[in-house]
């Protein structure tokens, strides 16, 4: 095979992870260790974060016409990238490059750039769009909106039959 056959294949391959994500995650990690790196490609395959890294120009190709194309040019030096394939938790890369940040000696990782929902954000967003719900704590939060004011209703109503039928007594 030949290089320009492999560079296509990377390219192809890149870019059919990138349709299929739900966000990116851009990170220089300029200065990590092998072992730190390894670290964070565990953390990711868990959280179903896939993990790339790539030559700028083939990381370029493979994002145009994607909807990641926006974060084109924040592809500079030696870039992570972490797609977010899980449907039930879309910003899963910014979670897992987060909680990898917290660690001391994991803070030569740099967040370039997050993108999310169409929108390129800059690393300084990192941890808001961390803390984002996933799929079943936003249902749940919504759920637990809609269920308040029919207990309200609920014990309101208890109270006054209770109030009558004490009354009455």
């Amino acid at each position: 095979m030949s290089s320009l056959q492999s560079k296509q294949e990377v390219v192809q391959e890149v870019n059919g992870v990138a349709n299929g994500a739900h966000s990116l995650v851009l990170s220089e990690y300029h200065g990590l260790t092998v072992a730190q790196i390894t670290s964070l490609r565990n953390a990711a395959r868990s959280a179903n974060v896939d993990i790339r890294v790539v030559k700028n120009t083939l990381a370029r190709l493979a994002l145009k016409d994607t909807q990641f194309e926006d974060a084109i040019p924040s592809l500079v030096g030696p870039i992570i990238m972490a797609f977010s394939m899980s449907e039930e938790d879309p910003v899963a890369g910014a979670r897992v490059i987060h909680t990898f940040l917290k660690e001391k000696a994991n803070e030569k990782l740099v967040v370039k750039a997050i993108a999310h929902d169409g929108e390129v954000h800059d690393g300084s967003a990192l941890k808001a769009i961390a803390s984002l719900p996933t799929k079943e704590e936003a249902i749940s939060m919504f759920l637990a909106v809609l269920k308040a004011p029919v207990q309200k209703l609920a014990a309101t109503l208890a109270s006054v039959r209770d109030k009558k039928e004490a009354e009455a007594a």
